[in-house]
């Protein structure tokens, strides 16, 4: 695939606070890369950088195989951004918000009606067209943000939060949108804190903290570099102190959590776990009221990284 995104060693300071620590990222056409990390770990800044709306101290930055400045107006746009928070006009219609963001980009009236149609029909706000945003809800505002940012039909978008504060059946139509636009040939950044959202979406993942970057990959190769491989949760109707214990003798334990009645078994090696578990539970003459696996989640990942949960 071809990079489309470059971004080496870039160093951010704000006054003595380092926003972004010689971070690294690449971005390859025709994926939606999930960019991971807790509240002030830099993935808004480092968008604002990519996108040439925050100068920074140090590093390389190229779009689309040339140099990004504030003056780089043909790279521009070919780029959409969906900011975290609503960005749109209170004074302006649902359409008109739309049509003005479109104008930025599109000079032709008929070309720009077009668009602005097919953004409106996009995001479903049809029936809302003449609604100003302050009567819209909070998931129809999401809505008019996205179709804002993606109007004018950009190769790259770049979406921050979309989906936070919003209700359930808003972030659904948000998520199917963002998997429609990337079968329509765009590349996709999504900033998310909600987990299941980049493991449902993101083709490749890179996690950053403290304004670094600190690993990158799959989901599946993210979970490969962890050393929990999986969980087994159980409850027993009763059990020694003495004898529970003993479980951190059954090859490949790493660490055993207790959470109220369920002991959480965590194993470096993915084989025959349940079956040397069954054999431990017969050999203490145990009965159990609950047992089943859990293969690696990406807040394993994280919270193995970083040592923080991606909400902290």
């Amino acid at each position: 695939m071809r990079m489309i995104v470059k971004v080496k060693n870039v160093v951010k300071r704000y006054s003595e606070k380092i926003a972004l620590d010689h971070f690294n990222m690449e971005v390859y056409e025709g994926e939606i890369l999930g960019l991971l990390g807790p509240n002030g770990c830099g993935k808004t800044t480092a968008i604002n950088c990519i996108l040439s709306l925050l100068s920074f101290d140090k590093g390389e930055i190229e779009v689309f195989g040339k140099k990004m400045t504030p003056n780089s107006y043909d790279i521009k746009r070919q780029i959409g951004l969906v900011p975290q928070e609503v960005s749109v006009f209170e004074n302006l219609t649902v359409r008109e918000n739309i049509d003005y963001f479109c104008g930025l980009y599109v000079d032709d009236k008929n070309v720009r009606k077009r668009y602005v149609d097919e953004a409106i029909e996009f995001v479903d706000l049809k029936d809302y067209v003449k609604f100003y945003p302050k009567k819209l809800s909070g998931g129809l505002k999401r809505r008019l943000n996205i179709a804002c940012g993606i109007v004018h039909k950009p190769k790259l978008i770049f979406m921050d939060e979309p989906t936070v504060a919003v209700d359930a059946q808003s972030r659904n139509f948000i998520l199917e949108g963002i998997k429609r636009l990337n079968g329509e040939s765009s590349t996709v950044v999504y900033t998310t804190h909600y987990l299941e959202e980049a493991e449902m979406l993101c083709s490749r993942i890179v996690i950053m903290d403290n304004g670094k970057d600190i690993v990158s990959g799959t989901t599946e190769e993210l979970k490969a570099m962890i050393t929990t491989s999986e969980k087994i949760v159980v409850s027993f109707v009763s059990i020694e102190d003495s004898v529970a214990s003993l479980m951190k003798g059954i090859p490949h334990v790493i660490d055993i959590e207790r959470n109220g009645e369920d002991f959480i078994i965590k194993f470096e090696n993915g084989i025959n776990n349940l079956s040397n578990l069954l054999s431990f539970i017969t050999e203490h003459n145990l009965t159990y009221t609950k047992l089943y696996s859990k293969l690696p989640t990406l807040n394993d990942v994280f919270l193995e990284l970083t040592g923080k949960e991606l909400r902290d």
